[in-house]
């Protein structure tokens, strides 16, 4: 090998690390490529034998064909996922301020049960919501899904929280108590402030789960208030399908999660890595 080769860095084995992770990106955005391929063509001529053919002519119909079958349960999902997230990142905050500034006799033992509902399974406790929610009058709508979602989501933005929280110097909140400063003064004025890079990624994670579940949104809501994925399913249903309709309008429900993570991307790789590295 020539040593021009060897100063740029080309070696047999980047080229294969490079090949395999270019192959890897094609395979995992075919199902993109049919999405917007199918959501382009004219209904009569979506096929399975012409499926990966370009359309001769865009339909850009089916976009807002989509849009108008959908708009009741994109506005359900958008009231769904704001509300959900805005509690359980605040909730969980100053869950994680407790367990890591406040703690009590006790408090690791609940912290570690408290984690535990990070590992049980939607479907697990699907019948004994559905119960619970209907014995609370709040089963068919959103505020049962929503309190659903903030209560499931509890765990893992406490867990991300007070992780985050046990890096901040126990010195500077103990200084605060001495100069009278109580529990929501030192929370507001010290711990929040600080909190910024903690509440990106709890909302970004809370987004994309609440966003894109289906099960509960089936289950737990009507009609009237189903939520996109719902939508969605119900928009692919029947025997004669327009798939055009369905193709369009999962391009717009995977559109706003996917604008997040391109423009707060870095922000949600910051958080994660925030403290983590003391110098």
């Amino acid at each position: 090998m020539s040593t021009t080769t060897r100063k740029s860095g080309i070696t047999p084995g980047s080229i294969l690390l490079y090949g395999s992770l270019f192959m890897l990106a094609l395979l995992f955005l075919m199902p993109a490529y049919m999405a917007i391929v199918t959501a382009l063509k004219d209904p009569a001529n979506i096929s399975l034998p012409t499926a990966w053919e370009l359309p001769e002519k865009f339909n850009w119909q089916s976009f807002p064909e989509a849009f108008g079958l959908l708009k009741s349960n994109i506005a359900s999902s958008l009231v769904l996922t704001v509300c959900a997230t805005a509690l359980s990142t605040v909730l969980g905050s100053l869950n994680g301020y407790v367990f890591s500034k406040w703690k009590f006799k006790g408090s690791e033992l609940i912290f570690t049960l408290f984690l535990f509902g990070m590992f049980i399974p939607y479907q697990v406790i699907l019948i004994p919501l559905f119960q619970t929610l209907r014995a609370m009058n709040l089963y068919g709508g959103l505020p049962g899904l929503i309190l659903a979602h903030v209560v499931y989501g509890l765990p893992i933005t406490s867990l991300i929280f007070r992780n985050f929280y046990a890096q901040i110097p126990t010195a500077l909140v103990e200084s605060a108590r001495l100069d009278g400063a109580g529990f929501f003064s030192i929370y507001t004025k010290i711990v929040f402030p600080l909190s910024i890079p903690g509440f990106v990624v709890t909302s970004l994670w809370q987004v994309t789960q609440i966003w894109n579940e289906f099960l509960w949104g089936i289950c737990l809501t009507r009609h009237e208030d189903n939520p996109i994925t719902v939508g969605l399913a119900q928009l692919a249903g029947g025997q004669a399908v327009s798939w055009n309709l369905p193709m369009a309008g999962s391009i717009m429900a995977a559109f706003p999660v996917l604008m997040i993570y391109i423009f707060l991307g870095r922000y949600f790789i910051r958080g994660l890595l925030a403290g983590s590295v003391k110098e």
